[in-house]
């Protein structure tokens, strides 16, 4: 098995961070520290100063506290009241449940825009594929990933099914880093990229069972390697 951690690229994390004034604190600081814990910048363990954070990105302690107890809600973060906050580890339990949950939805969102053949949409699955391709090139992962969902949430946008799409990504926490920890391995990018464009061709022809073998497929490749990303980054997941 090639050496995972190697390519393993951490973002830089720059010593203060700009907020939309205009915009409340919590929401934001939330999303930064949640791309920034799915990215693996804070990977599993890591430990997460209040003080520090407060300081990072120019707010007071409320905010932080706000953002960090809705990371432990998803459990991406650990909260010890008077002692410690963590990035948790990844739970392949929860990582399960994760796919089981999105499975079942994409399922029945590929099989409807097959009926529908959608060439607008069709078009625009194209599009964001021929991103991946440039962003795979370059090993660019972060924006990789960035493409990645974006391919998604485009099904679910399609199916008005957005509202279903916001609930998936709040349980996604643990599978997403267990891609993003698949993704630098031998060929993943490119695997991706097929499944991708046989589901955009299956959604295009009209043809559902096609569609939905396809997404199958797709989205069982992580945990169909697990063992593998297991012995990669024993430290990063829960036993």
């Amino acid at each position: 098995m090639p050496a995972l951690t190697a390519t393993i690229r951490r973002p830089r994390q720059p010593a203060t961070e700009r907020l939309d004034r205009d915009r409340q604190a919590a929401p934001q600081v939330f999303d930064r520290l949640r791309e920034m814990i799915l990215s693996l910048a804070l990977p599993p363990g890591s430990g997460l100063s209040r003080a520090a954070l407060a300081q990072q990105f120019g707010v007071s302690s409320t905010p932080i506290r706000d953002a960090l107890m809705r990371l432990d809600k998803e459990g991406l973060v650990q909260i010890f009241p008077q002692f410690a906050t963590v990035v948790s580890k990844i739970d392949v339990g929860l990582a399960q449940e994760a796919h089981f949950l999105r499975q079942a939805l994409e399922l029945e969102i590929v099989r409807g825009l097959a009926q529908d053949r959608s060439e607008p949409l069709a078009r625009e699955l194209n599009l964001i594929i021929g991103r991946q391709q440039r962003f795979a090139r370059d090993a660019d992962f972060e924006k990789f990933m960035t493409a990645d969902t974006e391919f998604h949430r485009t099904l679910y946008a399609a199916a008005n099914k957005v509202g279903l799409w916001t609930l998936v990504r709040s349980q996604s926490g643990h599978i997403d880093r267990l891609r993003r920890l698949h993704l630098p391995s031998g060929g993943k990018a490119q695997a991706i990229i097929r499944d991708h464009k046989a589901i955009a061709k299956a959604i295009a022809a009209g043809r559902p069972g096609e569609a939905q073998d396809c997404l199958r497929l797709h989205l069982s490749g992580t945990l169909r390697d697990i063992d593998q990303i297991r012995t990669g980054y024993p430290e990063y997941l829960t036993s």
